[in-house]
């Protein structure tokens, strides 16, 4: 069943001249099938407006679609909406750090990171061969980290801190700054949020 909200991205999204979205997103559009063609983690997915749904030839799109769906759909309808042909200036910063973040990132919308951090907490090896199979780009913070692509202009940096004898272990998760000029915080929080839970 597909939410209010999911409409309302569908429609507006239908209107929307596809060259604009190409340009604007980074995606390409697909003449002869009507659907956008968008890569998250590496992984083509087809936006098909006038069907209003979203697919993937591969099976592990499938699956983030079938287990991940209302972050996944939702980021993906309202990024290809909003987003804007902008450079990334990288500047990496905590979502608190966001213009709204502070008050958004709160409550029943706090990042799993905890949880994240103790699943590879003693496995810094297990944490890159996660982020290898998501095609992320290998980075040099903490003691592991990685750059993820969950949409084409929104990179997600994900750092591990190995838990020693002093402190238990921590994730962090970094944005280019730049998001806050392509998105609102509640889709920020939605693809920041998805690219936490790929990594469970």
């Amino acid at each position: 069943m597909i939410s209010s909200g999911e409409e309302k991205a569908w429609e507006i999204l239908e209107k929307i001249e596809p060259a604009d979205v190409c340009r604007n997103a980074s995606v390409t559009f697909d003449e002869k099938n009507k659907c956008y063609i968008l890569k998250s983690f590496c992984i083509d997915f087809s936006v098909i407006p006038k069907e209003k749904i979203i697919r993937s030839p591969t099976s592990q799109g499938e699956t983030i679609i079938k287990k991940y769906g209302y972050f996944f759909i939702h980021s993906c309808l309202w990024y290809l909406i909003n987003a804007k042909d902008l450079p990334l200036t990288g500047r990496l910063v905590k979502p608190f750090d966001i213009k709204g973040g502070e008050m958004f990132f709160r409550g029943s919308h706090i990042l799993p990171l905890e949880s994240l951090a103790k699943k590879y907490g003693d496995d810094k090896k297990a944490f890159i061969r996660k982020g290898t199979e998501l095609c992320s780009d290998v980075s040099n913070y903490g003691d592991a980290s990685f750059n993820l692509l969950p949409m084409p202009r929104i990179p997600v940096t994900l750092i591990l801190w190995l838990k020693d004898d002093e402190f238990p272990p921590r994730t962090d998760l970094l944005l280019d700054s730049s998001c806050e000029l392509q998105l609102p915080i509640d889709i920020i929080w939605s693809i920041a949020m998805l690219s936490v839970l790929v990594m469970m």
